[in-house]
């Protein structure tokens, strides 16, 4: 197995019932594409309180990632979010199932808790480095805020990366 430890890492702060996350999405996408196994992309998260399903969702998302679909079932539940805004937990377990992850550990996962802490470790870390909306991209120590527009972050993420990796463009 190689070793990636030294590996560029994109923190990504997201909310998975925040629109301009899933238009975020294809970009992501994209860079996993261009990139692969030489950048690593996590998701971290920053729920915002004017979204009452969005502390819940975060839960469900690190739930996903321990049974090892955290990136799909993130990319379904955004490309579903107004539907997350009226159904809640509900849209969050039927997304579980179609994914063929066990819903029953979701649902208990969302009783007991077990994931809170890494969600409001994120949301602290983000608050502390200045992250004020979502999708807030962190790369190379740069903070680049995708909350009001998206336009030429992609090349701007791209740019930093290539530096990252020693890679001329």
């Amino acid at each position: 197995m190689e070793d990636h430890s030294d590996r560029p890492v994109l923190d990504y702060w997201c909310e998975l019932q925040c629109p301009d996350c899933h238009r975020a999405q294809g970009d992501l996408d994209a860079l996993r594409e261009r990139y692969g196994e030489r950048l690593e992309i996590r998701l971290r998260h920053f729920p915002l309180e004017k979204h009452k399903h969005a502390y819940a969702a975060a839960q469900a998302a690190e739930e996903a990632f321990a049974q090892g679909r955290g990136d799909a079932y993130a990319a379904a539940v955004l490309a579903r979010s107004a539907e997350l805004a009226e159904r809640g937990e509900e849209l969050l377990l039927e997304v579980a199932r179609e994914l063929g992850l066990d819903a029953g550990e979701f649902e208990s996962a969302l009783i007991d808790g077990r994931h809170l802490l890494i969600v409001d470790a994120d949301q602290a870390e983000g608050k502390a480095i200045g992250v004020k909306g979502t999708p807030t991209y962190v790369v190379g120590g740069e903070r680049l805020d995708g909350g009001k527009s998206q336009e030429g972050l992609r090349a701007r993420i791209e740019k930093i990366v290539d530096g990252l990796l020693g890679e001329s463009a």
